[in-house]
């Protein structure tokens, strides 16, 4: 697999990839990404501030859907708990992390991660943080497996709540 920057033209398969992981997430009784978020502006921005990504599978074919940055994440300013890092400290950030219906169950999102800490230690950034739903028992699952440690609850701009969680990359 290989993870490479999303463009413009790459949108229609994004929001394909959105709308299985949108129905798969709906199938689990998960309300997340059920009120048309992500949508493609959204997507749009995302390409434009160089953090979307797609994940290849060895054809080249385009399986899967990221956000990735080093960015701060606005709504990571106001948590209720606590995050392992400063506040003013630089970390990664995973978000929109989607699959083909075709290749769940693959190790995409275990690639995607794998990449994603190896970026994050490669430019020498202590940690990386993500946030899912409280329903999103898998996504919980993988983070806890990997390591990752919740740390308390961000409530998003639409002002619904997510779970937060991060991983030391460097210690």
């Amino acid at each position: 697999m290989k993870l490479i920057p999303s463009t413009l033209n790459d949108i229609p398969r994004i929001m394909e990839i959105i709308k299985d992981a949108q129905n798969y997430l709906a199938s689990l009784n998960i309300d997340q990404w059920q009120d048309g978020y992500p949508d493609t502006k959204q997507i749009e921005l995302d390409i434009a501030n160089e953090d979307s990504y797609l994940v290849l599978d060895e054809s080249e074919k385009i399986i899967g859907t990221t956000v990735f940055t080093f960015k701060e994440e606005p709504t990571y300013n106001q948590i209720e708990g606590e995050w392992i890092t400063a506040e003013d400290s630089i970390y990664g950030v995973i978000h929109r992390l989607a699959v083909d219906d075709n290749y769940r169950g693959v190790g995409l999102a275990k690639y995607v991660f794998d990449e994603c800490e190896k970026r994050v230690k490669d430019n020498q950034i202590k940690s990386l943080r993500i946030d899912t739903h409280r329903g999103n028992k898998g996504m919980q699952y993988m983070l806890k497996k990997r390591g990752y440690e919740y740390c308390g609850v961000i409530i998003l701009d639409s002002g619904a709540e997510r779970l937060a969680y991060e991983k030391i990359i460097i210690d």
